[in-house]
C-alpha cells in the first residue's frame, strides 16, 4: 500500500512527504516498548525525590522501638526496619541521595569528558596525544578501587562522593566525543564557517559540538546508572551517604543483618536499584536507536 501511494505521487509529480526530525524520533522511540515504561517510571521517582518531603508519610528519620520490623499497614506503607523507622519515607529520601549523586556526578563527567573529548578531536597533534593519553591512563586505573582510596581519604560527606565519581568517569565520554568532533570537522559547512572568519573555538563549540549532542545523551542516560550503581556500592561497604541520612545503597546494608528476621527489608532497596538502573539502561538504548542518523 506503501509502495502503491509512493508510486502515483511520483507519477503525478507530488513530492513525497517528509517526515519532521521529531516525529521521526518518537516514532523509533516508541518502537522500543521499553523505553517509554523506564522513561515514565524515572519521571516518577525523579518527581518523587524532589518532592520527597510531600511524598513521604513520615519523618525518615523518626525512631519508634516499639514499632520495629512491624508488617505494611495503613500507617506504614512498607513495613518499618530495624529501628522502627517508615520503610517508604525512607526509600524516598533514599532517591533523592541517589538519584542527586547520579545525576550530579554525571553532569560533571560529561562537562569534563566534553572538553577533553572536543579538545583532542579538534585540535589534533600534541594536544590530541596528551588528552588521550590521560584519558587511556585513567581507563587502566580500577575505577572504583580509586574511589575507595579517595573516599576513605578525603571522607565520605555527600560532595566528595558526587566529585570522584564525577571526577573518574568521564574517559567514555571523552572517547565518544573526540571520534564525533573527528568525523564532523572535514563537512563542508564547517570549512564553509571557517572561511567566513568563524574562530577555532566557535567552529568546535558552535559547529561541531552541537552535532555530538545526540551521543552525548546517550552517554549521560547511562552515566547516571553507573554512578548510582557506584554510590551503592560505596554506601554498602560503609564508605557512601552516612546513617542517618537514608540512600538506597546503606539502607541495604543495615537490612542485611536482619534478613532473616525481616526478609523484605533489604527486598526494597535492591528493587529500587535494579529498577532504576535497568531503566537508564533501556533508556540509553532507546535514545542511541532513535537518535542514529544513520538509521533515517
Amino acid at each position: 500500500m506503501a509502495s502503491e501511494t509512493a508510486l502515483s505521487r511520483t507519477l503525478t509529480g507530488e513530492a513525497p512527504r517528509r517526515t519532521r526530525p521529531r516525529q521521526l524520533f518518537i516514532r523509533k522511540f516508541l518502537r522500543s516498548r521499553l523505553a517509554p515504561v523506564a522513561g515514565l517510571f524515572l519521571i516518577v521517582i525523579s518527581l518523587a525525590a524532589v518532592f520527597a518531603p510531600v511524598v513521604a508519610t513520615h519523618d525518615p528519620n523518626y525512631v519508634d522501638i516499639r514499632a520495629r520490623h512491624d508488617p505494611p499497614s495503613s500507617a506504614h506503607l512498607l513495613g518499618t526496619d530495624e529501628s522502627g523507622r517508615d520503610v517508604f519515607s525512607r526509600l524516598v529520601f533514599g532517591a533523592r541521595a541517589s538519584l542527586g549523586v547520579g545525576f550530579i556526578a554525571m553532569t560533571i563527567s560529561i562537562l569534563i569528558g566534553t572538553i577533553v573529548g572536543g579538545l583532542a578531536g579538534f585540535f589534533g597533534k600534541w594536544t590530541e596525544s596528551v588528552l588521550m593519553r590521560l584519558t587511556d591512563g585513567m581507563l587502566a586505573i580500577p575505577t572504583f578501587f580509586l574511589v575507595l582510596i579517595v573516599v576513605a581519604v578525603f571522607g565520605t560527606d555527600f560532595i566528595n562522593i558526587v566529585l570522584v565519581i564525577g571526577l573518574t568517569s568521564w574517559m567514555v565520554v571523552a572517547r565518544v566525543v573526540r571520534g564525533e568532533v573527528l568525523k564532523y570537522k572535514v563537512y563542508d559547512f564547517v570549512t564553509a564557517a571557517e572561511a567566513m572568519g568563524a574562530s577555532k573555538m566557535r567552529l568546535l563549540w558552535r559547529h561541531i559540538l552541537p552535532h555530538a549532542i545526540p551521543s552525548i545523551i546517550v552517554a549521560a542516560s547511562l552515566g547516571v546508572a553507573n554512578a548510582i550503581l557506584i554510590e551503592s556500592a560505596l554506601s554498602y561497604l560503609g564508605l557512601g551517604i552516612m546513617p542517618p541520612s537514608p540512600s538506597w545503597g546503606n539502607m541495604l546494608s543495615n537490612a542485611q543483618a536482619y534478613m532473616w528476621e525481616n526478609p523484605t527489608l533489604p527486598f526494597y532497596p535492591g528493587l529500587m536499584i535494579l529498577l532504576s538502573v535497568l531503566c537508564f539502561n533501556f533508556l540509553g538504548d532507546a535514545l542511541r536507536d532513535a537518535l542514529d542518523p544513520q538509521s533515517r
